[in-house]
């Protein structure tokens, strides 16, 4: 109830997107608003290449959500040019809804596939599925300064244990086809 909700939209088209949000919710853009939804894709351009709009209040709770462009979206999970979206889509996440767009079915594939192989390269010969998870959520904080001053020590760790689950589930099919795996399931261990 008190955590803040996290929304991506990936969106074809960013600039009829952010003109059709500012009629209706305009009061959640900062005062950027007032350069239009054409200069607001274009800052959205630079880094991430996600705009968010934050502190939106949505039946009694906060709530933030960024746009992004799915070809964007598509880039970050192929190429981790910034590691940030795809960084997010590494843990497990609730898809409210998708269209049928194969490339993005297959970037998110390949991200997770991604997200695992860079793992086994960090990890010893033999380790926990919990291991992997800390892993993996750590892969988008690493090199990240905001983990080492203000963020708290034990971001991953929060992320990870109460959503072990959920990690088993969205990798399970993965470790079992991978090839540079042992996955012993129902020991929870990997070689």
């Amino acid at each position: 109830q008190t955590n803040m909700l996290d929304f991506v939209f990936a969106v074809d088209d960013v600039v009829t997107w952010h003109m059709t949000n500012l009629l209706k919710n305009r009061s959640h853009y900062s005062f950027l608003k007032f350069f239009g939804p054409k200069k607001i894709s274009t800052i959205q351009g630079y880094g991430a290449g996600i705009y968010y709009n934050t502190l939106v209040p949505c039946n009694g709770r906060m709530i933030k959500y960024g746009v992004i462009s799915t070809d964007a979206l598509i880039e970050d999970l192929l190429h981790w040019k910034t590691l940030y979206v795809a960084g997010r889509l590494q843990k497990p996440v609730k898809i409210l809804a998708q269209n049928e767009n194969s490339r993005l079915q297959a970037a998110l594939v390949s991200n997770l596939k991604s997200a695992v192989i860079a793992s086994f390269l960090m990890l010893p010969e033999s380790f926990s599925e919990e291991d992997l998870f800390l892993q993996i959520a750590g892969l988008s904080y690493s090199g990240d300064f905001r983990m080492i001053i203000g963020e708290d020590r034990f971001k991953v760790q929060n992320i990870v244990k109460p959503n072990i689950a959920h990690f088993q589930k969205l990798y399970s099919t993965i470790l079992q086809d991978c090839p540079q795996v042992v996955y012993k399931h129902q020991l929870g261990r990997l070689e």
